[in-house]
């Protein structure tokens, strides 16, 4: 298990109906990994090999001029969510980083945003290059809002 997986666990494990406290515990600390997360408000909802969950609270802070949530910020959710997933999904003997993300808007993002980042285990236990992360935003009545693939590129540790 990972590091990322362990925190999740002790976190999501403490005392409190469905772990809404630990999973916020968990979303702070995790988002210090990359600090320009926190400016997005993030909370894992879910987190677990091949999947992972991120919601993007609709607040002024992360709207645009429309008074939709900003490309943008829903960039950083699915880049977020990708890195849990990549976290608690890579092999011990292999690393990580994000070689590229194509990403089409396929409507408004008019509520809070859950971001979702999916692959197949299969694409973890062959990779040596690059592994498509498939990723998509999803506001609260279903809608996607934005979809595409965040590319990464894994390699064997030396």
């Amino acid at each position: 298990m990972t590091q990322v997986q362990n925190l999740w666990k002790t976190t999501t494990g403490l005392p409190v109906v469905g772990g809404t406290i630990g999973k916020r515990v968990f979303s702070l600390a995790f988002a210090q990994k990359a600090p320009y997360f926190a400016s997005i408000h993030p909370r894992v909802t879910e987190l677990r090999p091949n999947y992972a969950e991120v919601v993007i609270p609709k607040r002024r802070s992360v709207q645009n001029h429309l008074g939709t949530v900003h490309a943008i910020a829903l960039c950083n959710g699915l880049e977020m969510a990708m890195g849990g997933l990549a976290e608690s999904t890579i092999p011990s003997g292999k690393r990580w980083i994000p070689k590229g993300m194509t990403v089409s808007y396929t409507a408004k993002a008019t509520s809070s945003i859950t971001c979702i980042a999916e692959t197949d285990q299969e694409q973890w236990d062959t990779a040596d290059g690059d592994l498509p992360v498939r990723v998509r935003g999803v506001r609260e009545d279903g809608t996607v809002v934005i979809e595409g693939v965040i590319n990464l590129w894994v390699t064997s540790k030396k």
